[in-house]
């Protein structure tokens, strides 16, 4: 069968207005395939190739050489255009490419122009630099045949160029990739091949490297810093973010290691020196990691809060040397990042093995490690494509148009008046200055930095101001549920134990009572990952608080503890003094499998004391007991499990099993561990909701705001928190969704069962679990519902129920038992609905979701938080509707600006060319007052406005290219036009107007009229003669209080912002602005009105002037108040016209409506069947999910 794309899939491709966007997503086959069809015949063979393919970084390459007459000429053309074009080639990268090299292939090229291939297509390019190993010939005769640098295995050999020791290199976005010249293509270097086994890097790197190989790699790989330059004030814009992360990094350069050297032996190096490779020493507590690296021998607990958000030590363990030669991220079903030290994490404890050392070799350097990742994701942050800041682009354009449209009027004017050539230029450059205002883009993020700061205020910060905005337009919030919607500690409700006849009585805490020995008491006191540290506990807190239910102790074994292969201070755990009928002196815990979100559990080997040899296991329920011997898992095993789930406890179950005595604990397997083991009970822990959340989320739902949960917990006990925070009404129904994998001969599978809630009398309250109904009626389908699901359900729709997906996400509330890499999945398939998505979290596993949502919202004050936009010093969802509230209030505040800029801009380019006619101007003076006193001050102000403090039930709009918004900006724009023309042609008819006078004051004004009238007068006014005239004094007048009109006008409050009248500074600009301007209208004051190069007219002119800008103030309030303002208005009139929304999850709820069939209740679907067949009712080819099944 050809892997050629079909038809269908080719025109979708070419069809899609942002196929960038979804390039990523296709299939790989099909999108190598795509990409030789459509770009390879447009390009000479080896010019353009993909960097880091199928990663979120990808980019297309492309290979030029420089052309020594292009750039003579480019250079020439930069010395005749004063500077103007190496300006233009700075904003336009490909541009200058173009202009300076010919295409070539890209292992000829000296320079490559970068294109992202995303929607944006960003350009860049860069320098190709070369490494020169010529340097180190001397020091170890480095030679072409050196058996060092014949090894061809490593990527690092394949790119030095034989026989002149050569390196071809770019550097793009602090990443080195170096030439490969055996794959003909450029490679990221500074990191381990992913292709090695584990086998490979014990073998290979662990006796570490050889001084020559240290040497080598240091010279390709560079030096493993994490250098962020502070950026001079002079170098634009984001110089307090480079200082903070200069900060953030700074300490990562400066720490010494000890490195271990094949020949050299233990050396104390600096931190900067390490490559890929070098094999690390680590001894003594609290050391910070300059480097990823694997561990190979011993273990250590890890502070990881800079990378997830929680300051809750975890345990690493040794890479298993395993006979394979599947690559060592894969080789165990288990996740990888258990054998890896961080860069930037803390090594709180290394304990050693039997050789008696902690090593771990260097995985990666720089800025190619997980904080390096970190820093370049705000370095260089994905760009935002929020219509707001488009539109301003296109109308920018619009306002570059009529500005022509203003020089060509000026040039006809003044050329037809025989003015001098110089005189004609600076007017028609005037015209441009006037039309666009050079303020407009910094209006618009006037209501960012007040909003921000108001933010600050209330504990919530923001590293990417730009996306306050964007929460105005939040229309779905995805909420993670532990310690998020529930409070952070859990306490011990009970201990539910088991035996050949089924669960026993409920073992209460409340009840004060210890936990009776056995096995289950001892799985509780060793079954964690707890560690004593200055002589305090410290772990997990649900891990601390089993741990104290038994009231057992821990502490270190003494030098006189000997057991084969465990370390001579292992961890013991003891029973307290005062504890009785404990046949056991301790227990020491041997080794640890650690708790992994996929696995959803943790084991431990322990040793009693004098006794046997254990394993206990501890997890999610489903998963516990399906490792269990199935007779010892009682047959109520489900609706035991659905008691508690459904009054929203965390439930966790507990096994065990005898081991040997004399295995080697290191030799044991994970698999071998976890197999037959006997199902010992639940221990049942309260999480109980916070305070703010059920207001929270019933905020957020009557204001039409979709509230989602994305949870690692139990599907039940996430339904039961959904129905008790409010997220699920009581009238409303749970959908249950079930998804299978394809099993053997049957296809996968998926079924819609129907939750009901019913009443189950236990323990002497009426507590609530979930039944499953047999059987539905027709009610079942009225009013509203939601769909649950778990992760591994998410799985099997994504990949065979693809055309269900965008149905299932419409009504789609719970998902539980969601992997890290799930959530950022959903996240992104919510977007593709066009939804505006929010995603709310504590920080521990929600960073991939936290940066894939338009709004992240970390709940940790951890250094994690720089992954996500905003971080709430107040770990509640209060900070949500809070942060909705001022995006709105900023967006809103940014369209006022915006309509302000424009009328300003429009009001002062009308009165100009009105002026222009009549050869005429404003003055210096004039100007300077319009654009000082009056503009920049209500341009300070008028964003004062606080956020209004209820939410409503729609949002403002997006665009600034909307019907409303532009029918005001257009309507006032006439409005002041005809106002301007009927003031600057009544003016020409007044009785008194003459060009020859300079002043026409009445005779109640005639000591003003004397001294204007007088000889000496005219000669004062000749230098200004230019400017004084009636129409400019008019013009003038009507044009400035226009400008306080308009922003009175434009300012909204209610129901986004705070009402105008609390804005008490703007307010009192306004009237101080209106009476000065009044003052001076009214105030016979000759000598200010020579300065400001105005004329005297009569008082009934001045009430004309007073009457006009009345009438203008009062059509305009109207307008906006009763028309554009009217959203009753504008929803009938889309009904009139039938204009439906167009966003994708608008158009489904639509079709889902009018669907009798959906949702399909107590029905089982198979891929096989046409019905769910790809292409039947939605086909969503942009995803493709490569989550592991769980």
């Amino acid at each position: 069968m050809s892997s050629f794309p079909s038809a269908e899939e080719v025109r979708w491709l070419s069809g899609s207005a942002s196929w960038g966007s979804s390039w990523k997503h296709l299939p790989g086959k099909v999108r190598k395939e795509v990409w030789n069809h459509f770009f390879m015949g447009h390009f000479e063979k080896g010019q353009h190739a993909l960097l880091n393919e199928g990663e979120e970084n990808e980019m297309e390459i492309f290979g030029y050489r420089t052309q020594g007459c292009r750039k003579s000429l480019c250079l020439a053309g930069s010395i005749f255009s004063f500077g103007i074009l190496p300006l233009v080639f700075y904003w336009r990268p490909a541009w200058h490419v173009w202009a300076h090299c010919v295409p070539c292939s890209l292992q000829e090229a000296d320079t490559v122009l970068l294109r992202t291939t995303d929607e944006f297509q960003i350009y860049s390019w860069k320098k190709v630099i070369w490494i020169y190993l010529s340097a180190l010939n001397s020091a170890f005769g480095l030679t072409p045949d050196h058996p060092v640098i014949t090894d061809e295995e490593y990527i690092i050999n394949r790119a030095i160029r034989k026989p002149d020791l050569k390196v071809r290199c770019i550097k793009v976005q602090k990443i080195r990739y170096v030439w490969n010249y055996l794959e003909g293509q450029f490679q990221k270097i500074g990191s381990l091949e992913d292709w090695l086994s584990s086998a490979k890097i014990h073998q290979k790197f662990g006796s570490g490297l050889t001084r020559e190989e240290q040497e080598i790699r240091r010279l390709i790989c560079g030096p493993n810093t994490i250098d962020v330059e502070v950026t001079p004030i002079w170098k634009l814009l984001i110089k307090e973010q480079s200082v903070k992360l200069h900060h953030l990094v700074e300490s990562h350069n400066s720490i010494t290691v000890s490195v271990c050297g094949r020949k050299a032996g233990v050396q104390e190096l600096e931190s900067h020196v390490l490559v890929p490779g070098d094999l690390l020493i680590l001894t003594g507590n609290k050391v910070l990691m300059p480097c990823d690296a694997v561990l190979i021998e011993g273990s250590c607990v890890v502070d990881e809060g800079m990378l997830t958000g929680e300051s809750i030590p975890v345990t690493k363990t040794p890479l298993p040397k395993m006979d394979s030669s599947v690559p060592w991220k894969t080789q165990s079903e288990a996740d990888y990042k258990r054998h890896v030290l961080f860069c930037g994490t803390e090594v709180i404890q290394a304990k050693a093995a039997c050789s008696g050392t902690v090593r771990a070799v260097v995985l990666q350097t720089g800025f190619n490690t997980a904080k390096g990742d970190l820093v370049r994701s705000i370095l260089y942050p994905k760009p935002m494509n929020f219509k707001l800041y488009r539109d301003a682009i296109r109308f920018l354009l619009c306002l570059v148009g009529t500005a022509t449209v203003g020089m060509i009027y000026t040039l006809c004017v003044y050329v037809l008046s025989g003015e001098p050539p110089e005189e004609v230029m600076r007017k028609a450059l005037d015209v441009i200055t006037i039309a666009v205002p050079p303020a407009l883009p910094a209006a618009l993020t006037t209501g960012i930095i007040y909003a921000q700061r108001r933010l600050k205020k209330s504990g919530i910060f923001c590293i990417s101001p730009q996306r306050i905005n964007v929460c105005g337009q939040l229309n779905l919030v995805c909420f993670d549920k532990t310690g998020t919607l529930t409070r952070d500690g859990l306490d011990l409700w009970g201990v539910v134990s088991c035996d050949r006849n089924g669960f026993q009585e409920v073992h209460s805490f409340a009840s004060g009572q210890a936990v009776p020995w056995g096995p289950l008491c001892a799985a509780m006191a060793s079954c964690h990952s707890l560690i004593l540290l200055d002589g305090t506990i410290q772990g997990d807190p649900l891990d601390l608080k089993m741990f104290e239910a038994t009231t057992w102790e821990m502490a270190f074994s003494g030098d006189d503890f000997s057991i084969k292969g465990v370390p001579a201070h292992a961890t013991v755990v003891k029973p307290c003094r005062t504890a009785s009928q404990v046949p056991v002196e301790g227990i020491a815990i041997l080794h640890q499998f650690p708790f992994s979100s996929a696995l959803q559990r943790m084991t431990v080997i322990v040793q009693e004391m004098g006794g046997d040899r254990l394993a206990f296991m501890k997890g999610a329920p489903e998963r516990v007991a399906s490792f269990c011997q199935p007779e010892t898992v009682p047959t109520s095993f489900v609706s035991e499990l659905q008691i508690y789930t459904t009054q929203g406890f965390r439930v966790i179950a507990l096994a065990y099993k005898k081991l040997e005595n004399d295995h080697h604990t290191t030799a044991l397997t994970r698999e071998t561990v976890e197999s037959d083991l006997i199902f010992l009970g639940l221990l049942i822990l309260e999480n109980r909701l916070k305070e703010e959340t059920k207001p929270v989320l019933e905020e957020l739902i009557s204001a039409q705001i979709r509230t989602v949960m994305i949870t690692g917990d139990n599907l039940q006990t996430a339904i039961t928190v959904a129905r008790k925070s409010g997220m699920v009404s009581e009238n409303q129904k749970v959908i249950l969704i079930e998804a299978n994998e394809t099993n053997g001969s049957s296809s996968a599978s998926i079924s819609w069962t129907l939750v009901e809630e019913k009443t189950h009398i236990t323990y002497g309250n009426q507590d609530n679990y979930i039944n499953i109904r047999d059987e539905v009626s027709d009610n079942g389908r009225e009013g509203s519902y939601h769909f649950a699901l778990t992760g591994k359900s998410f799985h099997v729709i994504s990949q065979h129920f693809s055309s269900l997906l965008p149905k299932i996400l419409i009504n789609g509330t719970i998902f539980a038992r969601m992997s890290p890499g799930q959530k950022s999945s959903l996240v992104e398939e919510f977007q593709k609905l066009d939804y505006f998505v929010g995603m709310c979290g504590d920080g521990a596993n929600d960073c991939g979701a936290l940066k894939m949502a338009h709004v992240g919202i970390s709940l940790s004050e951890q250094e994690a938080s720089v992954a996500s936009p905003f971080t709430s010093k107040t770990p509640n969802i209060e900070c949500v509707p809070h942060l909705i509230k001022e995006g709105r209030a900023a967006l809103v505040t940014s369209f006022c600006m915006f309509k302000y800029m424009a009328l300003y801009s429009m009001i002062q380019y009308v009165g100009v060319l009105l002026l222009y006619w009549e050869t005429n101007s404003l003055s210096n003076y004039q100007f300077l007052f319009q654009d000082l006193a009056i503009t920049t001050l209500i341009g300070v102000t008028m964003n004062l406005n606080g956020a209004y403090p209820k939410l409503v039930p729609f949002r403002p709009a997006g665009r600034l290219i909307s019907p409303p918004l532009l029918l005001s900006v257009i309507f006032n724009i006439l409005l002041s036009l005809a106002m301007h023309i009927a003031g600057f042609i009544l003016v020409q008819r007044q009785p008194w107007y003459s060009v020859e006078i300079h002043s026409a004051c009445t005779v109640q004004n005639e000591s003003i009229s004397d001294l204007t009238m007088s000889p000496a007068a005219p000669e004062k006014m000749e230098s200004n003669s230019a400017f004084t005239s009636f129409e400019n004094t008019t013009i003038w007048f009507l044009g400035t209080i226009n400008c306080i009109i308009v922003a009175l006008v434009f300012s909204k409050g209610k129901p986004f912002r705070q009402p105008t009248y609390t804005n008490y500074v703007f307010v009192l600009v306004l009237i101080i602005q209106l009476g000065v301007c009044l003052f001076i209208l009214f105030a016979d004051i000759p000598e200010l009105y020579r300065r400001l190069d105005l004329l005297c007219t009569p008082i009934l002119w001045r009430v004309s002037i007073v009457i006009m800008l009345s009438l203008n103030f009062i059509v305009s309030l109207v307008a906006e108040e009763a028309v554009i303002e009217n959203r009753a208005l504008w929803m009938m009139i889309k009904r009139c016209f039938g204009y439906q929304s167009k966003s994708q999850y608008r158009i489904w709820q639509r079709d889902l409506a009018g669907d009798p069939s959906w949702p399909p209740l107590n029905q089982t679907s198979h891929s096989d069947m046409p019905e769910c067949g790809r292409g039947v009712s939605y086909s969503n080819p942009v995803f493709e999910s490569n989550e592991e099944q769980l």
